[in-house]
């Protein structure tokens, strides 16, 4: 059998990373008992069973199925104390996968009710990422990301906060959720503050809807980046223009897999967008939900798409070049990528 080299030690960046998703199963069960939460036994049945819950959201009461899960596990973040303690553990997890960069994503109206508001909210998270990335070296930044299920004034304000808190770690701003749901240009004026105010524009598209979701968030949110985007692999001439314009598609392939875009890991067109040379950035995306993180989905480009150690070192410095991170990082990161690439294999 071919020796390979170890892909948790392959530097690399994670672009899509939500902030509940990010969570160990074992932590969602002690907060959960630590607040009486009563999660849903599925849930609870999959965490204690170590296997991911069963997901399947391509129809309207699949997608209701994961958020309601989704739901239960935020239900358990209650305290800076809780935020801390997801944050530092997502660091933790992601170094141990290689990551040198980690870019979080969070809507903090979703944790404001809790925290005192939607200021001390975003507040708290970015002293936890702060103190997360000094305690354990991982370069850490934060997404902001609207909610299209909800109006789009919601996400002008959220918009102008994440440009007000820009210096403090904030570097993109994201639309989140069902994107069969709402219009992106409904949300064009809030990322347009966003990409004014020096944020990178990053929405979700082309997952649970077509090629045509990609194209709406080229053309009405001028999109530097596209969370998932697997479905431009349907249209030629929207792969080509992605390669053109390097504009940077956050790939998940377990959770495809899991929500039910793709049946079969083989079926995640990996191979199609990398040889027409759309950057690609893979990501985790919810692992609470999904059971696999960062290091997992370059198994997945290795074992089921047969992509080599090359390859996957391209693959690494994809990421990184599509992150926010400072020049001297991705300089030393695309370096450290060289000396995975160039190290005995052994």
């Amino acid at each position: 059998m071919e020796r390979v080299r170890d892909v948790s030690e392959l530097p690399k960046a994670h672009l899509h990373l939500h902030f509940t998703g990010s969570m160990r199963p074992s932590t969602l069960l002690e907060l959960a008992d630590k607040y009486g939460v009563r999660l849903p036994e599925a849930l609870t049945d999959a965490l204690t069973g170590g296997e991911p819950p069963r997901l399947r959201a391509t129809d309207e009461r699949g997608w209701f199925r994961f958020q309601r899960l989704y739901d239960a596990a935020r239900s358990c973040i209650r305290s800076p104390e809780d935020i801390q303690r997801l944050v530092r553990e997502a660091a933790e997890e992601d170094i141990r996968d290689g990551s040198g960069w980690l870019e979080i994503q969070v809507d903090p109206t979703s944790y404001a009710p809790r925290l005192g508001g939607l200021i001390p909210a975003l507040e708290i998270i970015l002293d936890a990422v702060d103190s997360a990335s000094r305690d354990t070296g991982l370069g850490m930044r934060v997404l902001v990301a609207a909610n299209r299920m909800k109006h789009p004034l919601d996400a002008r304000t959220l918009a102008r906060l994440a440009v007000r808190y820009a210096d403090r770690g904030i570097v993109g701003f994201g639309l989140s959720n069902d994107e069969r749901r709402g219009m992106a240009r409904d949300f064009d004026r809030a990322f347009a503050i966003a990409r004014d105010g020096g944020l990178l524009s990053a929405p979700h598209g082309g997952e649970l809807a077509g090629p045509a979701s990609v194209r709406d968030c080229l053309d009405d949110l001028d999109a530097h980046r596209i969370g998932h985007g697997v479905r431009a692999a349907d249209d030629p001439r929207l792969m080509k223009r992605l390669a053109d314009r390097g504009v940077t598609c956050e790939v998940c392939p377990a959770s495809n897999v899991a929500l039910g875009v793709y049946d079969k890991l083989a079926d995640v067109p990996l191979r199609t967008l990398f040889e027409a040379g759309v950057p690609m950035a893979l990501g985790a995306d919810d692992p609470l939900l999904f059971g696999s993180r960062l290091a997992a989905q370059y198994e997945i480009a290795r074992r089921h798409h047969d992509f080599t150690d090359a390859e996957l070192a391209e693959l690494a410095r994809q990421s990184i070049r599509g992150s926010a991170a400072p020049e001297d990082v991705k300089e030393k990161l695309l370096s450290d990528v060289d000396a995975w690439l160039t190290a005995p294999v052994g």
